[in-house]
């Protein structure tokens, strides 16, 4: 499964300000964060961190939700495919709107074209 915070298509709605928090507070987050120096998956993010798989898999879902990672699809030719999970940030800015609530914006590389059709790729198989 492929998850992007932001598929509603409104490209004016940036991430909730909550989950960014609450995903960067967490220890655990921050440690899987800064091992995905490469895109991997969560056993290997579990054995890389030391993170106990069943915590890991929830700390990928936290971070996937507030958009700091990207799900993608390894396609493997036995049909036993993995996600893996890749830093989908390089900057996370915090500042506050005119109507003083905060305002959250995640920045990163764009996708690249490969990126992309496998998310595509993954979607075409989710409704299939």
């Amino acid at each position: 499964m492929v998850r992007d915070a932001y598929a509603d298509g409104d490209e004016d709605v940036g991430p909730d300000p909550a989950a960014v928090f609450e995903a960067l507070a967490d220890e655990d987050c921050r440690a899987i964060v800064r091992a995905l120096s490469e895109p991997m998956t969560a056993g290997e993010i579990s054995e890389s961190t030391g993170i106990p798989k069943s915590t890991t898999y929830r700390k990928l879902e936290t971070l996937t939700d507030a958009g700091l990672l990207t799900e993608g699809v390894e396609i493997r030719s036995d049909g036993q495919h993995a996600s893996r999970y890749g830093v989908a940030f390089d900057e996370v800015t915090v500042g506050l709107s005119p109507d003083r609530e905060f305002d959250v914006e995640v920045s990163g590389e764009p996708e690249t074209a490969d990126e992309r059709l496998a998310s595509l790729w993954s979607e075409i198989r989710k409704e299939t």
